[in-house]
């Protein structure tokens, strides 16, 4: 009981945010936000916003694998960052963009700009609803399911009270809800990490010795080019996983969108791109704390690194405040990039495929409609109930941004015209023929492709595009 009225009332002070916020707004307010977001909470919401639920479980665990290679990432993320803030944001900000794949119709042509955003729609839902699924999972088993209330109720419940507190404000309201639950999941983040330090009787400074003393504390590996947590592989990953996932997502860069000036949507990139070294550098610590305790209580450790969190966390071993914390800290990292994901699917639908942004009804619908086919996509994930299906799925998404990534470097880059009618083909094949070098790769020389399949696959579709485009006119420098 304590646990779920923590949870209705964080849920009423979103309610009561969204309805303070959507006062007097139009499709201007829900996909702008009326432009007038100050840039220094969407920097702090960046976080919360890039930070899933996924994340705030299975970080703390990677360090039993990986150690703590994966802030070699995460410096590439400044980086990355840095190039969408002063090469992407220009062009969305010189051409007054609703969705950034509009700059692909005005570039490349018709099909070209559907291609791109229906590449959006496919990746943004199912990957989300991925994402929320595994959040409502471990809410179901540790809280809901303890009111014997069926996990359909439970998703549908999670996902109608996302819809109502954005379904009139959108990208304003998410502004404001994001920032709170950005701070919220800090708060619990840093709460559990103290309430570990006390178990083990460190304080802060011993803490900060015990991980640097670790075997599991190595950052940088640059003596094995063969492994994937080589340095140049993850730190070149790290940039191009920012340029693609967020510099040519629509869910990451609406709300960067709705700054009053260019330069204030890119003091909100490069300071919030900061603040990604230091929170999953405290994710990773906390991993590395709780090995130290499970070792020190003589707890074996799982066997699944993800469940490394909860089996301290969730399980109530910590008391219940820690429990509490755990649940808040799930529920804030997730909630925050669902509902702006869902906002710029509503988006990209009436924007992009309808064409018809100035239409209300149909926005209003659309919102409807995108939040009732995401809860039957994660009601569709367990009922597969299939861990080889949903690794798929990842798979999946993993190939699903390469294409926007070749897409618009060209578009960028290149001054030539396009054969428009092939690049729906080249984006499809791409991701199949990094399927295939994989696989033969792995097979004939043992080398196993990371994040650098990225890089590839936008190659691909880049190369495609330039040979097909043979003949075609040069363009005007629309840039210029």
């Amino acid at each position: 009981m304590l646990i779920l009225s923590t949870i209705l009332i964080y849920f009423c002070v979103l309610m009561v945010m969204g309805r303070i916020t959507s006062r007097k707004s139009d499709n201007e307010t829900f996909y702008r936000g009326e432009r007038k977001s100050p840039w220094y909470m969407l920097a702090f919401g960046l976080v919360g916003a890039s930070v899933s639920g996924i994340t705030f479980v299975s970080v703390p665990g990677m360090v039993m694998k990986q150690d703590m290679t994966y802030i070699q990432t995460c410096i590439g993320f400044i980086f990355g960052y840095f190039l969408v803030a002063f090469v992407l944001l220009p062009i969305y900000y010189k051409f007054n963009l609703t969705t950034i794949y509009t700059f692909l119709k005005m570039r490349l042509g018709q099909r070209s700009y559907k291609t791109g955003a229906l590449f959006f729609l496919l990746s943004e839902m199912t990957g989300t609803a991925l994402r929320f699924y595994v959040v409502c999972s471990i809410l179901q088993r540790f809280v809901f399911g303890q009111f014997h209330l069926p996990f359909a109720l439970t998703v549908v419940m999670l996902v109608a009270l996302i819809w109502l507190y954005t379904r009139r404000g959108g990208i304003k309201t998410i502004v404001w809800t994001d920032t709170f639950q950005t701070l919220c999941m800090m708060v619990a983040l840093l709460m559990i990490i103290y309430h570990v330090m006390d178990h083990l009787g460190l304080s802060v400074g011993e803490a900060v010795s015990a991980v640097a003393a670790d075997s599991h504390s190595r950052i940088f590996v640059f003596d094995d080019f063969m492994s994937t947590q080589n340095f140049f592989k993850q730190f070149f990953s790290g940039i191009f996983i920012v340029v693609a996932m967020t510099g040519l997502d629509q869910h990451m860069m609406q709300k960067n969108l709705t700054c009053k000036t260019l330069r204030d949507a890119q003091k909100d990139l490069c300071v919030g791109g900061f603040f990604f070294l230091p929170v999953n550098l405290l994710f990773l610590s906390l991993g590395v704390l709780l090995m130290i305790l499970a070792s020190r209580e003589g707890i074996a450790l799982p066997t699944d690194s993800d469940q490394l969190m909860p089996m301290f966390t969730a399980s109530g071993r910590m008391g219940n405040l820690v429990l509490v914390l755990f649940s808040i800290g799930i529920v804030a990292a997730s909630f925050s990039g669902t509902d702006s994901a869902l906002t710029a699917i509503t988006t990209s639908v009436c924007v992009d495929l309808k064409e018809r942004p100035d239409d209300e009804r149909l926005r209003r619908i659309a919102h409807l409609g995108v939040c009732a086919l995401f809860a039957v996509f994660i009601l569709l994930f367990d009922a597969l109930n299939s861990t080889s299906i949903i690794d798929a799925i990842y798979i999946l998404l993993s190939y699903t941004s390469g294409p926007l990534l070749g897409l618009f470097a060209y578009a960028i880059i290149m001054r030539r015209g396009v054969n428009d009618r092939l690049v729906p083909y080249i984006c499809v094949a791409s991701p199949l023929v990094c399927f295939a070098i994989d696989k033969a790769t792995t097979a004939l020389t043992g080398y196993k492709f990371g994040y650098e399949l990225l890089m590839l696959n936008g190659l691909l579709v880049f190369l495609g595009m330039m040979l097909t485009a043979r003949g075609c006119s040069r363009q005007e420098n629309i840039l210029k």
